[in-house]
């Protein structure tokens, strides 16, 4: 997804919490050195106990859960929330990218949201920066970002003097970060390096004075311009 934090310690500790064994055996194997496997768990009941006693920097958590009450992934962060000011962040990972599914776990506190197509080496990444303190989104989930950030429309006006800050390149690289593209498609889709894209997100973020991408998604979507 996006360069990982410098200061964050490896390997980061998860826990995955996905009701098939044989996808958490899948995901186990596939992350990289960077990450560390502490726990798993299947159901929301067992969810909530193994993160309670682990307390990982990040849940890999999948939306879609028996037990509990019926509110899946989203259930297990909100009877976690405890540990949210502690430092335990959770990572949505489902096949779903219905928009209710996404709102529904962004809303109880999750700090990102990755479809099961991303790549291990992605995964691992994503997992990084989420224990950095990033958000982190697969690509054209940023719609639904926006309503679980419940931004009204005309809530707040596009500052075209923040804007002017920008140059026109600075820009087009700023809405396709803050819509969830990782560095290497947003390389992709301007037809520059991935190092150009580094320099102009560092640009931007110096600029505009916020601290990390998941700020400049909530700045790009206040001003509707995602």
């Amino acid at each position: 997804m996006t360069t990982p934090s410098t200061d964050v310690a490896l390997p980061v500790p998860v826990v995955i919490v996905d009701d098939h064994d044989m996808f958490r055996a899948g995901v186990r194997a596939s992350l990289d050195e960077r990450v560390t496997v502490v726990g798993e768990a299947a159901t929301v009941d067992e969810a909530v106990a193994v993160v309670h006693e682990k307390r990982p920097p990040v849940v890999l958590l999948d939306v879609h859960l028996p037990g509990g009450t019926g509110g899946g992934g989203a259930e297990v962060v909100r009877l976690c929330a405890d540990l949210l000011s502690g430092g335990t962040r959770f990572l949505a990972l489902s096949v779903s990218d219905a928009a209710e599914d996404v709102v529904a776990v962004i809303r109880s506190g999750a700090r990102g949201y990755v479809t099961k197509n991303i790549s291990a080496r992605d995964l691992s990444g994503a997992v990084v920066q989420v224990a950095g303190g990033d958000a982190v989104f697969s690509p054209r989930l940023a719609g639904f970002v926006l309503d679980a950030f419940g931004t009204a429309a005309g809530e707040v006006s596009v500052a075209d003097d923040e804007l002017d800050r920008l140059s026109r390149r600075e820009q087009e690289v700023m809405r396709l970060i803050a819509r969830g593209y990782s560095y290497r498609e947003v390389a992709s889709e301007l037809f520059i390096s991935i190092k150009t894209v580094e320099t102009h997100v560092s640009a931007v973020l110096r600029k505009l004075q916020l601290s990390s991408r998941y700020e400049l998604t909530r700045w790009a979507a206040a001003r509707h311009i995602l």
